[in-house]
């Protein structure tokens, strides 16, 4: 399914959808039940971030729907990962498929998005995560998942500018990622329960400063600077994505690719990634994991051919079912 086509097409599917007939996504519940069959983002407004929801007929300004409605409605994508006003989220999206709200829905290109999970208690990192990008970069193969940390200073959304910290670092690289979005408190999971805890998926790109990362033995410092997490463009019901382990991902800058491979290389899956985590620490609705890097980066070349990224460099980053998420450097 291609970017265009991404989550339910809700003006067009809404009412088949809220019938929940056979095969087909369920609208939102209440009571906190899971979402599925949405592509979710969010944007920006006066300062503020709000929820839309992708369509067939454009993007459902969510917090708009509830207002024509007079209903209570999740005000963002971290809302509606906490279950909070579902009935209101499945009133606009049911009033929305009747044509009900053409006043509510708005053109993607006329928005300004912010990250595709904006609070999240925890963002997870893993480290050499896909076998080539452990080959590339001589490191031994983990027996165990390589677990850091960013926060969410980092976090930034599509369409972004990056400002490069030029005065404490000079090796910029880029390292496109899944995302994986966590739905329900996870504690002491197994691998077997472990992808039913995930809410959804978003394209990622751990953004990094390798001269910080390797001035001590803890990467941290290389890895949280202010915009170093670019996130999105959307949010996307893991019903929606299926298998996370058969998925092309890419890299581009300025229009080349330096990055192109599939999560069928992860050394840990996604599966793998939750329940290990979930045996040492309580995930919680909204926390986000980044599910580590395949190979192409720039870290991972001789010393003589690492050409840095540089203000003005684009990068769009790329992930099946999850759409483009593009970010400039200044």
């Amino acid at each position: 399914m291609g970017a265009g086509a991404l989550g339910v097409a809700a003006l067009a599917a809404g009412r088949r959808c809220l019938a929940g007939q056979p095969g087909e996504a369920k609208t939102p519940r209440s009571g906190g039940a899971p979402l599925s069959g949405l592509t979710l983002l969010n944007f920006r407004r006066g300062g503020a971030l709000c929820l839309g929801v992708k369509t067939a007929a454009g993007i459902l300004d969510v917090k708009a729907a509830g207002q024509a409605l007079k209903k209570r409605v999740p005000q963002t994508t971290d809302d509606a990962i906490r279950g909070r006003d579902l009935d209101g989220l499945r009133a606009a999206l049911e009033a929305a498929a009747a044509g009900k709200l053409k006043g509510a829905l708005v053109g993607e290109e006329k928005l300004q998005l912010g990250p595709a999970v904006s609070c999240p208690e925890k963002i997870l990192m893993l480290g050499f995560n896909y076998r080539r990008h452990a080959m590339e970069t001589h490191t031994p193969i983990p027996t165990s998942p390589v677990l850091f940390n960013k926060y969410n200073n980092a976090l930034c959304g599509h369409g972004s500018t990056v400002r490069l910290p030029v005065k404490v670092a000079k090796k910029f690289d880029y390292e496109v990622e899944l995302v994986v979005v966590i739905g329900k408190e996870a504690r002491e999971v197994s691998e077997a329960d472990a992808l039913q805890y995930v809410f959804g998926y978003a394209t990622g790109n751990d953004f990094s400063a390798r001269d910080l990362q390797t001035k001590t033995s803890q990467f941290m410092l290389g890895k949280t600077s202010d915009d170093f997490a670019p996130l999105g463009p959307y949010l996307v019901c893991a019903d929606l994505v299926g298998d996370p382990q058969n998925l092309k991902l890419a890299c581009k800058v300025n229009g080349e690719t330096r990055q192109s491979s599939n999560t069928s290389d992860m050394i840990f899956s996604v599966a793998q990634i939750v329940s290990y985590i979930s045996q040492h620490m309580t995930l919680k609705p909204g926390d986000i994991i980044f599910t580590g890097t395949p190979e192409g980066v720039i870290f991972g070349k001789p010393p003589d051919q690492q050409v840095w990224l540089k203000a003005g460099d684009r990068i769009v980053t790329t992930i099946d079912k999850l759409g483009e998420l593009h970010f400039t450097l200044s």
